[in-house]
């Protein structure tokens, strides 16, 4: 009887490795690897930057503000805390600093987003619908580029403690815990300050709407 032969090579290959995650790509930049700092900020540069021109209204604000936070983030990468996540604290910075240019301004920005709308022409409606650009409005009369515009005029007046929770939740689609974390507050405080905003944003929305049909 003749033994099997045994295969040489048969082994399956190991299966590729993903991408580095954000913590491993800090971790290799502090020790001495460059790259792996850039991949960070081509990782989130966009996202950032798009976080503080809603924040502060301003592109020349946001450019500077973006370039501070990874600035800090360069010279501060060995305080980080190895058991929390990278981008909760890149966000919580950018907040910091974009606070720090409205306070400077001497301007004051003060969504459970599956909230609905009190309008009996627009029941089962949600204020989520509004803030979408793609999304036409409840009024037939206005053009989605009217919309736009209350929309964005609207978030901008709000006050910056519920501005910020609004878009780190909606665009920036970020969770309640990481929200609270950038923040710098409990969850439940987190989930209020939503709803308080949605709130302020229909109120806001409705009157836009009722003036424009006045004049």
């Amino acid at each position: 009887m003749k033994t099997p032969r045994r295969q040489s090579g048969s082994t399956q290959p190991a299966p590729s490795a993903g991408p580095p995650s954000d913590e491993q790509l800090l971790k290799e930049f502090l020790r001495g690897k460059d790259s792996s700092f850039e991949l960070l900020v081509r990782r989130h540069a966009a996202d950032l930057h798009q976080f503080v021109l809603r924040f502060t209204g301003d592109s020349v604000a946001a450019e500077d503000v973006v370039q501070e936070s990874l600035l800090q983030v360069h010279s501060s990468a060995a305080q980080f805390d190895p058991h929390r996540r990278f981008k909760p604290w890149l966000f919580t910075i950018a907040a910091n600093k974009a606070r720090d240019y409205l306070r400077r301004r001497g301007r004051r920005h003060e969504v459970p987003f599956d909230a609905t709308l009190n309008d009996e022409n627009d029941a089962g409606r949600k204020f989520l619908d509004l803030l979408s650009s793609d999304e036409e409005t409840p009024d037939v009369e206005l053009s989605n580029e009217e919309s736009r515009r209350f929309v964005k005029r609207i978030i901008e007046e709000m006050p910056h403690h519920l501005r910020e929770v609004l878009i780190l939740a909606y665009y920036q689609k970020l969770p309640y815990k990481d929200i609270g974390d950038v923040v710098g507050v409990p969850l439940g405080t987190v989930k209020s300050r939503l709803h308080a905003a949605v709130v302020h944003f229909g109120e806001r929305y409705r009157d836009a709407i009722a003036t424009r049909k006045e004049g």
